[in-house]
């Protein structure tokens, strides 16, 4: 690394993980690739290619926690999840849809070039699920919510969970194994009818 990048970074090696997580992010949604060597994302973040090794187990690791970087990245963007009691359930789970199917979407490219790295994506699964993650909070919400009565007492919160958390996986997946387009906008019916159904059923009143 030269003397005036490594000025640049600061000397601390936190400084330098983090710029190498920053840069190898930065070329997953530019790129949206798997080919992504050790040089490459060397080069981009103007390092000598062994620097990656004295902070990543291997490429596997940085890629992971890039990934778990754009993934946050994008939830940012996204603005913030309604809190218990605001607005009216319907209204509240149409956000937490919405923001479900649109990250998981945004997320598509980087996820369709990782799909034959399995390692990288165990080792992301292994960074997430932590309490601020979009599914764990979608849960807290609707428990709240419950509690606060504005959901029957008897709500099955995990199940509304799963199916919503399904559903947006589904948008993923099916491009995925059936190939088609990219990364789409969430469709308002979509997000409707999805939030119609988890608050109404199906069953005939």
């Amino acid at each position: 690394m030269s003397p005036r990048r490594a000025a640049a970074l600061g000397t601390g090696d936190g400084t330098l993980r983090q710029h190498l997580i920053d840069t190898a992010a930065r070329m997953i949604a530019e790129r949206a690739s798997a080919a992504l060597t050790v040089r490459a994302i060397a080069r981009e973040a103007g390092v000598a290619d062994g620097v990656l090794y004295n902070h990543f187990a291997d490429k596997e690791e940085l890629l992971a926690h890039a990934l778990r970087a754009r993934a946050e990245s994008i939830g940012a963007g996204l603005g913030p999840l309604p809190e218990p009691g605001t607005a009216t359930v319907e209204e509240n789970l149409r956000v937490y849809v919405g923001h479900g199917l649109t990250m998981h979407n945004a997320l598509l490219p980087a996820l369709a070039a990782l799909i034959a790295q399995p390692d990288v994506l165990a080792r992301f699964a292994e960074l997430s699920g932590g309490a601020d993650d979009w599914n764990r909070r979608l849960t807290a919400y609707l428990r709240a919510e419950r509690d606060l009565g504005r959901l029957a007492r008897d709500a099955r919160v995990d199940a509304a969970t799963s199916l919503i958390v399904g559903a947006c996986h589904e948008s993923v997946l099916s491009v995925l194994f059936q190939g088609r387009g990219i990364a789409r906008e969430a469709s308002v019916d979509v997000v409707d009818d999805l939030v119609a159904a988890v608050l109404n059923g199906l069953a005939p009143r």
